[in-house]
């Protein structure tokens, strides 16, 4: 993975926590540790054994240099092939120029470990990183597809995907679009995946009668492909209407200003809170109180965007009613007047007018809500889905390790 800990990839944390309940053993080789003031409890578990590498120190030069001694060709072919692979974005160059060294010496790390197979997920850096160590060791390697790993910059993503033992898309529309992209040949090697939650983990939505508030939440780090700036102005032409509404927004992130800003700017402060970072089972504590959750989500110039955010199988293993807008692999658990309200990204009228539908008919709002919950129970089940990247990766050990 790119970070650990990571607040916002609760979702890595969980598959990892369910593949041990499987019997498997994880170890972890994060390409950078940080330190967050939000964490969820469960990450030390894996804190202690996660492998805390420097970009370089005395232990990485020597790796490289023994590995270059033992095997030049192969040093350079490697080498050569990630500055050919990359030289088409500067950033991308650079961070893989700086993980490249490090990388040689998780290879040697994985080797003395007995690690039988690699999975990353992101098929950014952390896809690189596999690929460089399968290289220098054989391990196979899988990656786990998500969302701006391949819809935005993609040096040496053919390269790094057709070399992967196998490809797990988290949605049938990421499935396609790396089969769009790549061509038919690569089809078969994807197999679609879901994120999942565990549904004992949240409670049902209960009606609030305490007050007469219309209670939304939106969960998801602060940044401009989330779209959180259209849903506070969607509340302040809510107000104005009469309807009395609140919305909780929890999250941190670079636009924690700008967002305060906007409230302030529309008199919302008594309206729309931000929440800052909170941990899963806050979150869980949460969603069960939310009349209605929103995920106001767009697609950037750039072309970043969500996969399936998780947020919406945690809202509907509530029975919470949800709002998403119809982008990527949405649609695919958000089915428009089924599961939930569809709406088109950055249209802040067609939100104002998917709110009202849910404020003003609940009975409608809670079978869609309902419809939701057997959806995910039926696809997005973390345990299930988790079982089913097991069997996958079992099969790839079967392949005999070639150094």
């Amino acid at each position: 993975m790119s970070r650990f800990p990571h607040l916002p990839e609760t979702f890595i944390l969980r598959e990892m926590l369910e593949m041990e309940n499987l019997g498997w053993e994880i170890a972890l080789y994060p390409l950078v540790v940080q330190k967050q003031p939000v964490s969820h409890p469960a990450v030390s578990k894996f804190e202690a054994r996660a492998h805390r590498l420097p970009f370089i120190s005395g232990t990485i030069l020597f790796a490289n240099f023994s590995e270059l001694i033992r095997h030049p060709i192969r040093y350079f072919r490697i080498f050569g092939s990630i500055i050919h692979g990359n030289i088409s974005s500067v950033k991308f160059l650079i961070r893989a120029l700086a993980v490249f060294p490090k990388c040689v010496l998780m290879a040697r790390l994985m080797k003395k470990e007995g690690i039988q197979h690699i999975h990353a997920h992101y098929a950014t850096h952390p896809a690189l990183a596999a690929w460089i160590i399968h290289q220098l060791t054989g391990i196979p390697y899988s990656v786990t597809a998500h969302a701006h790993d391949i819809y935005v910059e993609k040096p040496m993503l053919g390269t790094k995907l057709r070399d992967a033992a196998f490809i797990v898309a988290i949605s049938q529309f990421n499935r396609d679009y790396i089969t769009n992209y790549l061509g038919n040949s690569i089809r078969e090697k994807i197999h679609v995946i879901h994120c999942g939650v565990n549904p004992d983990d949240y409670s049902i939505h209960q009606e609030n009668t305490s007050d007469n508030v219309f209670h939304v939440l939106n969960i998801g780090s602060l940044q401009p492909y989330k779209g959180q700036k259209y849903l506070i102005r969607g509340c302040a032409s809510l107000v104005k209407q009469g309807i009395p509404i609140h919305c909780t927004i929890i999250g941190g992130g670079e636009l924690k200003d700008e967002l305060a800003a906007l409230i302030s700017s529309l008199h919302l402060e008594k309206t729309v809170e931000l929440a800052g970072a909170r941990t899963q089972e806050e979150v869980a504590e949460m969603l069960p109180r939310a009349d209605c959750y929103i995920q106001p989500s767009i697609i950037t110039p750039s072309g970043k965007m969500e996969g399936i955010p998780v947020s919406l199988m945690e809202a509907l293993v509530c029975k919470v009613p949800v709002i998403a807008t119809n982008i990527s692999g949405v649609p695919e658990l958000v089915q428009d007047q089924k599961t939930g309200l569809l709406i088109p990204p950055e249209n802040e009228e067609a939100l104002v007018t998917a709110i009202q539908t849910i404020y003003n008919d609940r009975m409608k709002a809670s079978e869609m809500a309902e419809n939701g919950r057997q959806l995910v129970l039926r696809e997005f089940s973390l345990i299930s889905n988790v079982q089913k990247l097991a069997s996958l990766i079992q099969e790839s050990m079967t392949t005999p390790i070639s150094n």
